[in-house]
């Protein structure tokens, strides 16, 4: 049984820092590309972050460059997501995504809400 479980969510002032945790299981982690997607209210879902199977690549959106970090632990088959200077428009439920578009194979996480405000 494939499971996406986010963790690290919650409230956080202007500025601040949190990291999000997703582990995998029931899929062969080291397979497959790992993205952060988010959803804010009243707006469409977006790609936040994405790492290579590997780990040898990553890319972001422009909104979090220079701020946001996505890392891989296939040793534990958990993938993180470091956020840095956090800005009230950050607020969001954050998505972990596992794709392998070889397989046309997709999973999603539940979602971890992430709240910045003073």
């Amino acid at each position: 049984q494939v499971q996406l479980v986010e963790s690290g969510g919650g409230l956080v002032q202007p500025g601040g820092s949190l990291r999000l945790s997703c582990a995998a299981s029931g899929f062969t982690f080291s397979t497959y590309t790992m993205n952060w997607y988010r959803q804010a209210p009243g707006k469409e879902r977006e790609l936040v972050a994405a790492i290579s199977n590997t780990g040898g690549s990553t890319n972001y959106a422009d909104s979090v460059k220079g701020r946001f970090t996505i890392s891989r632990d296939h040793a534990k088959n958990t993938v993180y997501l470091q956020m840095n200077s956090l800005k009230p428009e950050d607020t969001a439920v954050y998505y972990c995504n596992a794709a392998n578009t070889y397989h046309r194979k997709n999973y999603w996480g539940q979602g971890t809400q992430v709240t910045v405000s003073s």
